[in-house]
């Protein structure tokens, strides 16, 4: 689900470069105009406007809600001219089974968070990923929560991992797991001393008519 990229050797901006003409190309697509995907959203028209000029760079949370309702990948709107589609299994084609430590695809998000693909070829609608929240690092900021379609899974690797789902607060540590429906408004972070990694997995991502007008 992130860019064409091999960790080290890009920074954040680089990764993220352009992802605001993307987005605005996809919303287009879809058409929708910025204040109806933001009404959608629970977001601002004026965020979403500073998201497509490139005036804000987009988080973990935003972004991740966004995508759904352009009815496209987040890989290709991340990789943007580098997006192939994946593989699948009706075309008799099969990709390699293994993702090699240190050549997996890796997105630094700006609020602290890196996302790096564990499957090694991306299948739609799918995210098996492994998460790291640098201490402070949030998925969304403060008193902001997000949701979008799918459920998601989560087992603790290391460190202290919080997640908000309304008003409920959940803290992980190693060795806990949890699942839940990702329509429900939630926001995970790190108020911990030491970094959190933890294996997600989001299925169902793409569609989901409960909150679909």
């Amino acid at each position: 689900m992130d860019a064409d990229v091999s960790a080290a050797d890009h920074s954040p901006d680089d990764v993220l470069d352009g992802i605001g003409a993307r987005l605005r190309e996809e919303r287009i697509k879809a058409g929708l105009s910025q204040r109806e995907l933001a009404r959608r959203l629970g977001l601002s028209a004026s965020l979403i406007s500073q998201l497509e000029s490139g005036v804000s760079q987009p988080r973990g949370g935003p972004l991740y809600a966004i995508v759904p309702e352009l009815d496209g990948p987040l890989d290709r709107i991340i990789r943007g001219d580098d997006y192939e589609e994946p593989e699948r299994a009706e075309t008799g084609k099969a990709g390699a089974p293994v993702a090699r430590q240190g050549g997996r695809q890796v997105i630094d998000l700006a609020s602290g968070v890196t996302w790096e693909e564990l499957s090694p070829s991306g299948e739609e609608g799918i995210d098996f990923l492994l998460a790291t929240y640098e201490v402070g690092g949030s998925s969304t900021p403060e008193q902001s929560l997000m949701r979008h379609h799918g459920r998601e899974y989560g087992y603790i690797l290391s460190g202290t991992l919080t997640v908000q789902i309304g008003f409920q607060e959940y803290e992980l540590k190693p060795g806990d797991s949890i699942a839940f429906d990702s329509t429900k408004p939630h926001r995970l972070y790190n108020n911990g001393p030491e970094p959190v990694k933890a294996v997600w997995f989001v299925v169902g991502r793409e569609h989901d008519p409960r909150i679909k007008d």
